[in-house]
């Protein structure tokens, strides 16, 4: 009797795993966007995504919550909440079918390294920022190692963001990669007259005129109150905003007393690309950044850059060669930096444009994504990945 219990309870768990593997839909990589807003890593995520598909790689893509607004990328959520059980749950059911999961930054950390736990799939952790900012004490460091340490692999979008990340966190240096951030370069070309007047008139500024743009979250770490404070300083310049956030309220508050008139906010918008079509200069005055999109779409778009000195934006603005930097929190350098590169744009921005297509072209920075998630998963399949 025993024999033959034994012999059902086998058959019965022989099928079941059948059953399940026969209704698993296979995919190469999934990948975790923190939520579906038009950020610079969800946007890179997303072409990434697609890009990877179109050379034939089973691809999916999900993020963590829903975005504001009605122009979110055409991305799922897993949830309605960041981090919720339901979350949790959802993102084990895609991760399952995975070879490999894509961690898009920091929050996407958290969820991957402890809501994959015992799925035997591995996930690589995409690092965007200043690693040093968001762990400045010891316990969240050590968090941070650990949550890090559960990674296949992890990527920096810097070679300097590299050393960071294996000088701070302690990691082993054949476990960081190097992928740079991208962009495809056929979507951000230089604009001439009769583009820039149309994508001003688009975005209802005037046709005269220099305009700055700057283009981002409004959130406290973005600092667009420097940018703001620096073209009151200049009467005859304008600028445009692009993007939203909570500091929004207290922007147009600041906007109004100090440029009345003079700055006009766009909101979320379905691109840069008009934007920055419209603009003579791209300004960025964060207090923290890794290697930021949109400084690879303006220098695309042949417009130069003032940015403030901080995180990885070297890799893309080369000082008085492609744009100007200055240091974090100085409206009055940085309205000194914004009128210098309105008299040297033609330059600044041809040399922008000849850096940007050498080093961030989308194509070769997908050559590698693709590299690292076919050797990661092979690592996988030869078992000497967990």
């Amino acid at each position: 009797m025993s024999s033959r219990i034994v012999v059902l309870v086998g058959l019965k768990v022989s099928w079941l795993r059948w059953v399940c593997h026969g209704c698993r839909v296979h995919l190469d990589v999934l990948h975790v966007l923190p939520s579906n807003q038009r950020r610079g890593a969800e946007t890179f995520a997303f072409d990434l995504h697609h890009t990877l598909a179109d050379r034939g790689v089973r691809s999916a893509i999900w993020c963590l919550e829903p975005g504001r607004g009605d122009r979110s990328l055409p991305v799922p959520a897993l949830a309605d909440r960041r981090f919720s059980l339901a979350g949790v749950r959802a993102l084990r059911r895609e991760a399952v079918r995975a070879g490999l999961v894509v961690a898009h930054g920091s929050s996407t950390l958290l969820a991957c390294s402890l809501g994959l736990v015992g799925l035997g799939v591995p996930f690589v952790y995409l690092n965007i920022g200043d690693p040093r900012y968001w762990a400045k004490s010891t316990t969240r460091r050590l968090r941070a190692r650990w949550l890090i340490g559960r990674a296949a692999a992890v990527t920096a979008i810097s070679p300097r963001a590299r050393d960071v990340l294996v000088g701070y966190y302690r990691l082993d240096a054949a476990h960081v990669h190097v992928i740079p951030n991208g962009r495809a370069a056929d979507r951000f070309v230089p604009a001439g007259a009769a583009l820039r007047t149309a994508s001003r008139r688009a975005l209802g500024v005037s046709t005269a005129g220099d305009v700055v743009a700057v283009v981002g979250a409004l959130t406290a770490e973005k600092r667009v109150d420097v940018a703001i404070k620096a073209i009151a300083r200049s009467p005859d310049v304008v600028l445009v905003v692009a993007g939203d956030g909570p500091e929004r309220p207290t922007l147009e508050a600041l906007a109004e007393h100090a440029a009345p008139g003079r700055v006009v906010f766009l909101g979320t918008t379905d691109g840069s690309s008009t934007v920055l079509a419209a603009a003579d200069v791209l300004a960025l005055s964060s207090d923290s950044e890794g290697v930021p999109g949109v400084l690879i779409e303006a220098g695309l778009a042949g417009l130069p850059v003032v940015a403030t000195d901080v995180g990885w934006v070297r890799d893309v603005v080369r000082p008085g060669t492609t744009g100007l930097l200055v240091p974090p929190g100085r409206p009055d350098l940085f309205g000194t930096a914004l009128r210098e590169a309105l008299d040297r744009r033609g330059n600044l921005g041809r040399a922008g444009r000849a850096h940007c297509l050498a080093e961030f072209e989308m194509g070769p920075v997908v050559d590698k994504w693709q590299r690292l998630i076919e050797r990661t998963t092979s690592r996988r399949r030869n078992g000497s990945v967990a």
